[in-house]
C-alpha cells in the first residue's frame, strides 16, 4: 500500500463502515468542498446490508464487502482438538493467512487480559485474522494513504494493523469514538456516558493501536448534558460534533501536521509511565 501524499491530488482515503455511514458522508462532503485535501477511494464494510455502501456507490466510489459474520460462522469450532491447544493453527492452515503467527499476535493484542480463557482468545484471533486477510486483499486494489473507521463495528487485531502501519512511527488508521476517551471505551460510548450521569459528553478521534479505543488521541469535542437530555438527545449532540471533528482531524493528517511521540513521566511513586501521544504541528 503506497504512500503518495501530494499537494495537487491530496491524500487517498479508505473508509470502513458497518451501517449507514453518516461519518463517511461528512468526510466525502468535506473532500468535495476542499475542507479535506483528499478524496475517498473506497468504502468497505463487514456488513452486506450496510446502507452506507449505496451512498458511496452513488458518488462513484468503489465499494466492497467482507462478510465477517459469514466467515466467523463458517469457521471450524474445533478440528482434531480444542481451541486451548498451545497452537491450534497447525490444524487450520487452510483457513488462515500464511503469515499469521498466533503466538506473536496473542502477545501483542490488548483486548484480553493475560488470564483470559486461552480458547476464547485463540478463536477470536484466528477468526478475525481470516476475515482481516480477506479485507486486506480487497483493500489492496485501492491504494490509500489513510484508513478511517467510520462506524466500523469490528476490533482490528495486530495482524491487520501491522499490515497497514508499515512505517514505524507513522500510524495511518483513524477511528472516531462516541465518548471522551479514555472514559467509556467500547461500543456504546454515548449510552455509557449518559447512564453514568456525566454532565459533559463528547467524542474523540484517535489512532488505532492494539487495545480497545486506547490509541493516541488526535482531537476531541465536548458538549453539556442537561437534566432534560435523554440518550437520544445525547447521541444527537455527539453526532453533530463528530461530523465536524473527523474531517478536521483528517485534514491535519493531509497537511502532515500529526506527529506521534513517546512521552515519559516519572510518577510520585517513582514508577515510570510512558505513552504515545499526538503532537499537532503549527502551519509554517
Amino acid at each position: 500500500m503506497e504512500n503518495n501524499l501530494t499537494a495537487s491530488s491530496g491524500i487517498r482515503i479508505g473508509v470502513l463502515i458497518s451501517g449507514s455511514g453518516t461519518n463517511m458522508d461528512a468526510i466525502i462532503a468535506a473532500c468535495e468542498t476542499s475542507r479535506i485535501n483528499g478524496r475517498v477511494v473506497f468504502a468497505g464494510s463487514d456488513n452486506p446490508d450496510a446502507t452506507g455502501l449505496e451512498k458511496a456507490a452513488s458518488k462513484k466510489i468503489s465499494t466492497f464487502v467482507v462478510d465477517y459474520a459469514d466467515i466467523i460462522r463458517d469457521f471450524p469450532s474445533a478440528i482434531d482438538g480444542p481451541w486451548n491447544d498451545p497452537d491450534p493453527t497447525a490444524r487450520l492452515k487452510d483457513r488462515l493467512p500464511l503469515d499469521f503467527d498466533l503466538e506473536a499476535i496473542r502477545g501483542q493484542q490488548r483486548f484480553f487480559p493475560p488470564d483470559a480463557d486461552r480458547g476464547k482468545v485463540n478463536r477470536f484471533l484466528c477468526t478475525r485474522a481470516a476475515a482481516e486477510a480477506a479485507l486486506l486483499n480487497e483493500m489492496a486494489a485501492h491504494p490509500f494513504d489513510l484508513l478511517v473507521l467510520a462506524g466500523f463495528m469490528r476490533n482490528l487485531t495486530p495482524y491487520f494493523i501491522d499490515r497497514v502501519n508499515t512505517e514505524p512511527g507513522r500510524p495511518r488508521i483513524m477511528n472516531i469514538h462516541p465518548a471522551l476517551l479514555p472514559a467509556f471505551p467500547g461500543v456504546d460510548g454515548y449510552g455509557d456516558t449518559f447512564r453514568y450521569g456525566c454532565r459533559i459528553g463528547g467524542c474523540t478521534v484517535h489512532y488505532i493501536d492494539y487495545g480497545e479505543d486506547s490509541g493516541p488521541i488526535i482531537g476531541q469535542r465536548a458538549f453539556p448534558i442537561t437534566d432534560d437530555d435523554t440518550i437520544d438527545t445525547v447521541r444527537k449532540k455527539g453526532l453533530a460534533l463528530e461530523w465536524e471533528l473527523y474531517p478536521e482531524c483528517i485534514q491535519l493528517f493531509a497537511q502532515g501536521r500529526l506527529h506521534v511521540i513517546k512521552m515519559t513521566h516519572t510518577l510520585d511513586s517513582g514508577a515510570i509511565y510512558q505513552r504515545n501521544i499526538v503532537k499537532i504541528a503549527r502551519i509554517q
